[in-house]
């Protein structure tokens, strides 16, 4: 049941504007009114049918003389109302205007518990009010999730806890939801105990094959575009190595077939297993059919990258077993997105030990490995993507960054929600993330946000009704934030509950700057550390790397053309003696 209002009213409607009206504020018993109405507050609007909720937007001293007798004079944005009688309750919208002189007061505890009230069971509690820390601050997990949300704030206002907060709520409140966490700075892998899996470069397997053409090519060219004539080459041959990889499967063993291009099926996008030492051998045999042998330098170098990537220690996530295939392809869906979860429904894939030329590609083939499978599954199984860090990923710059990870991100946004694959963009940028992409957020919480151009994106991004709440936003509090869309009843002001230590991100690779105690200054100690700094970089063969080897064996141009190499690959000619004499 409702508390009865407050028999003395704090104010009067003296003016209605469409969803806005002017309060003037009473004076006498009242006085202090000014001190207790303050901007974001909720007013209610008693009228004959029911009470309207209103929120205060601005309160002035100003006009005073043509407002009446009055202390001062709010603004105020129509949000809703709370229907009459003592089971009345909280509706979005309004069904009709107030009157001049209906009488305004302070929302009552119970009228804001009225408001806040969990409407369904699956609702999870985030906060409190701002207004009321007595009053819990909820959100409709189905509306916020089936809709998409996003997490936008500055460094160090408590963002990356806000979101720790509202994954472990969900995943308390749906435990068979599936949540696929991009960690971009190593700081969530001990944030969710024994219901999360932390993946990282060391115990993750992402073959090399599940990655599309543009993101096989941006890995094996180091995020810089390709050269056009070897992309050529790639985008005819790849398809060929796949065909190649099924006629081991079905032909007999004893012997190879020779390949039938014509009956290849395959394009360079299709998931399908093939092996690199076929790749490198059909790219070797057209080479070998060129009779100039100035164009074999395209060939040379193709080989010569692709190589150097396999060989690298820090791609064997991609590359190791390349050339001894079979298709995973199931398993590393299953183990990557927890099917079956084993109790465990949470993945947190920590990047920030990949090598940088290829975080970009890595999220691609992750966002669309997850949009695909919930497209080919008839979203049998939904799934949370969060992506930390987006507009990394997603840039408003069309012109930076990795198109089709911002494609990936968007395809998502746009049509995951059908297919039971939701989004969750957590950004200290908005104005640098594709608005395209944040516009598909129906359920927003802002933090403190001092740039201009993240406070203007924010404001295109609200309703009108609650845009005048964003002159809080530069100067929210740390854990503040407001909160506007589908999954709250009403644009709030709350703040975020605590949370327990084991909870709390940060970051692993974090130093504090005070030098630890033990003795890190002698010789030994720094040559331990070039060892790691080497042996970070350096191939897993050294004597005899079969690349140059090969290299050394084939017949490559003279000058002009061999200097090319250098530039290409980024090598140091000086550090390779195969590539300080003339090559064969």
């Amino acid at each position: 049941m409702l508390a009865p209002l407050q028999t003395q009213s704090m104010g009067r409607v003296i003016s209605v504007r469409g969803s806005q009206a002017r309060i003037g504020l009473m004076a006498g018993a009242m006085s202090d009114v000014t001190i207790n109405a303050t901007v974001g507050q909720f007013f209610g609007i008693r009228t004959a049918k029911s009470t309207l909720v209103a929120m205060i937007t601005e309160v002035s001293r100003e006009n005073l003389a043509a407002a009446g007798n009055y202390t001062a004079v709010a603004a105020v944005d129509l949000l809703g109302e709370i229907g009459g009688g003592p089971a009345g309750r909280f509706q979005r919208g309004i069904t009709g205007y107030p009157s001049i002189g209906d009488p305004v007061d302070l929302l009552t505890n119970q009228q804001l518990r009225t408001i806040y009230a969990p409407a369904r069971a699956d609702q999870i509690h985030i906060g409190t009010l701002q207004q009321d820390s007595s009053v819990a601050a909820c959100v409709d997990i189905e509306e916020m999730l089936s809709k998409h949300f996003a997490v936008l704030g500055s460094t160090g206002v408590g963002k990356s806890t806000g979101v720790s907060l509202l994954l472990n709520e969900i995943l308390n409140a749906r435990p068979s939801l599936r949540v696929f966490l991009l960690d971009v700075h190593n700081e969530y892998g001990r944030c969710f105990g024994d219901k999360a899996v932390v993946f990282n470069p060391r115990n993750m397997k992402l073959p090399f094959w599940l990655f599309n053409f543009e993101e096989f090519v941006d890995v094996i060219f180091g995020g810089r575009p390709g050269i056009p004539e070897e992309l050529e080459v790639l985008v005819e041959l790849i398809p060929m190595a796949k065909g190649l990889y099924t006629q081991y499967q079905n032909a007999d063993r004893a012997g190879l077939r020779r390949l039938d291009t014509k009956s290849v099926a395959y394009t360079a996008d299709t998931p399908v297993p093939y092996r690199l030492v076929d790749l490198i051998s059909l790219i070797d045999q057209r080479m070998g059919k060129l009779e100039n042998r100035s164009s074999r330098i395209i060939y040379h170098r193709l080989i010569m990258r692709i190589e150097t990537v396999k060989n690298d220690p820090r791609y064997a996530f991609m590359f190791e077993n390349a050339n001894v295939g079979g298709d995973t392809m199931a398993d590393v869906i299953s183990l990557l997105f927890r099917l079956p979860a084993n109790g465990r429904p949470m993945a947190v894939m920590q990047l920030a030990g990949l090598p940088v030329e290829v975080v970009d590609s890595v999220v691609s083939v992750l966002c669309r490995m997850a949009f695909d499978f919930g497209l080919w599954s008839d979203g049998a199984s939904p799934m949370l993507f969060v992506c930390e860090e987006a507009h990394r990923y997603a840039s408003a710059d069309r012109t930076t960054g990795f198109g089709p990870t911002r494609k990936a991100v968007s395809r998502i946004a746009k049509e995951g929600r059908k297919y039971g694959v939701y989004l969750a963009l957590v950004t200290q940028r908005p104005a640098e993330l594709d608005s395209t992409i944040i516009s598909q957020c129906n359920t927003l919480f802002a933090m403190r946000l001092a740039n201009e151009r993240d406070q203007e994106l924010l404001r295109s991004a609200v309703s009108d009704a609650a845009a005048n709440l964003l002159s809080f936003v530069p100067s929210l509090g740390t854990r503040e934030v407001l909160a506007f869309g589908e999954g709250v009843a009403l644009p709030t002001r709350l703040r975020f509950k605590e949370l327990p230590a084991h909870q709390i991100p940060r970051s692993e690779s974090t130093v504090a700057t005070t030098p630890s105690t033990h003795n890190g200054h002698d010789i030994d100690f720094v040559t331990s550390v070039v060892d790691r700094w080497r042996g970070a970089t350096a191939h897993r063969e050294t004597a005899n790397d079969p690349v140059f080897d090969r290299l050394a064996e084939r017949s490559i141009p003279q000058a002009p053309e061999a200097p090319m190499l250098q530039p290409s690959l980024g090598l140091d000619p000086d550090r390779f003696s195969v590539l300080k004499k003339p090559l064969r």
